[in-house]
Order: structure tokens, then C-alpha cells, then sequence
């Protein structure tokens, strides 16, 4: 399936929606096709410019969708583009699962803590049951070592796993599906907090604020000490970004 991908200050943005992300990943999926995709907001963006490493490889991404108000907005403003909505991860991870469903795919979880890991699987047991669950990994909360990392692509590629779904956080999911590819034989989806949300360990804010680029405010109450810093810094050099390339005309 064909579509244009957009330059966002570093990172290359498709200009899709949420059906068409989700047929291209199904697609990929159902041949078993090594094909890595991001769901990158504003906080993604931003890191993929500040660190060398991530920002080296992340366009090697297949699909990286404007998973945020802002990106799209700025896509929109800067290229002229009609795009209706943001690409959500989760709600991107949910039309997955729903067309995953359809063709009883296999579906490797990978990521988080056992607790929220567990909680998701139950989540998809319940709402997708013909979705084969083919394996799960708990997240180290490190990166592997060389024999270790050999060890997770042989498990992944040994379940016959169509999707694996990489909820690491930002950037190290990033890292992961863009260092996997043509490694692990599977569409790899770096969703982050769809793990937490739809496995109800966080609420997800409201649509109205989800709508109005919100939701960043939202999530700060409910973590301020860990998103603080976040939010402030990444913002506000995003903002800064954006004004440049607007009415700067600094080279995109």
C-alpha cells in the first residue's frame, strides 16, 4: 500500500489515518513481513533530535505515524496536508487487534512490567478471542545482552508471531523495532502506553482534551514528578522547532 511520507524537523511521518495504518501494518503482518512502526509524539520527535543514536536510525522505521494533536497540526500547517486526526497509538493498537482478530493472527506481547503485561493480555483474551496470543515477554528494564537479544528474536520468530507489540517507553521501543528489522519476522508496533492504558493501570484522558492537544496536561497530573521535565523541556523546544521552520523558513 502506497503512501507519502512527510519530513517533521527529523523524523519521516506517513500521512495516514487510523485505517489505513492499520491495513499496512495487517498486511505486513499476515506475510510475516519484518516491518517496524512507531506511534511518535511530540516527546519522540523531540528525543529523536537530541539523541544521535535514535536520531541515526529512526527514519529505518517503516511507518511512523503523527501520533499526537501537535504533529499533526504542524504536518498539516507545514505541508498544507488535510489530515482529520492524529494517529493515537493506542487506538491504533485497538484497530490492530480488531483486524488481528478478523484473521486470527498471532500476537507476541513484548514489554512492561508482569503486572501490566498480565493485565493486558486479559484485556485482549476478553475483547479479541481469536487473537493467538503466541507469547510474552516482561520487560528487563535494560537492554539485553548480545546473547540474550539472539535468544528473544529466536522466541519471537519461533511463536510464528504476525505482530509483536513493543510497550518499552519512549525512546527505547523506538530503538527496538528500528534494530529489529530484518530480524524478527513480524510487524513490530512500538506503542508505549498502550500497555498501561489498556490494561487500566492508567487512565487515559478525557476526548475532549485528546481533541485539543491536551492530553499532555493531563498525564502531567497525573505523574508530576516523572513528566515535569518532560513536558517542559520537549514542548517548548517543539514550539520553538515549529516557529522556525513556519516563519523562519528554516529547512525542514
Amino acid at each position: 500500500m502506497d503512501f507519502k511520507k512527510y519530513k517533521l524537523f527529523l523524523p519521516e511521518y506517513a500521512a495516514v489515518d487510523y485505517d489505513k495504518a492499520s491495513d499496512i501494518i495487517v498486511a505486513n503482518a499476515a506475510s510475516n513481513k519484518s516491518y517496524a512502526v512507531s506511534a511518535l509524539a511530540v516527546h519522540g520527535l523531540i528525543t529523536s533530535m537530541k539523541d544521535k543514536k535514535l536520531g541515526k536510525i529512526i527514519n529505518n522505521i517503516d511507518l511512523i505515524v503523527p501520533d499526537g494533536q501537535p504533529i499533526k497540526w504542524a504536518l498539516n500547517s507545514l505541508y498544507n496536508l488535510d489530515l482529520k486526526d492524529r494517529v493515537y497509538g493506542p487506538f491504533l493498537t485497538l484497530k490492530v487487534l480488531e483486524k488481528a482478530n478478523t484473521l486470527r493472527l498471532k500476537v507476541y506481547l513484548f514489554g512492561s512490567t508482569s503486572k501490566t503485561i498480565g493485565l493486558f493480555k486479559s484485556f485482549i483474551e476478553k475483547n479479541y478471542p481469536d487473537v493467538i496470543l503466541s507469547g510474552i515477554h516482561v520487560d528487563r528494564f535494560r537492554e539485553a545482552t548480545e546473547e540474550e537479544d539472539l535468544e528473544d528474536i529466536k522466541k519471537i520468530n519461533e511463536s510464528g508471531a504476525h505482530i509483536v507489540l513493543v510497550g518499552r517507553g519512549c525512546p527505547r521501543q523506538e530503538y527496538w523495532v528500528a534494530t529489529h528489522k530484518n530480524k524478527v519476522n513480524s510487524a513490530m508496533m512500538a506503542v508505549g502506553a498502550a500497555f498501561d492504558f489498556h490494561a487500566g493501570v492508567l487512565p487515559q484522558a478525557p476526548e475532549w482534551m485528546q481533541k485539543r492537544g491536551l492530553e499532555w496536561f493531563f498525564r502531567l497530573c497525573q505523574e508530576p514528578k516523572r513528566l515535569w521535565k518532560r513536558y517542559l523541556v520537549t514542548n517548548t523546544l517543539f514550539i520553538l522547532e515549529f516557529i522556525g521552520h513556519k516563519f523562519f523558513k528554516r529547512t525542514i
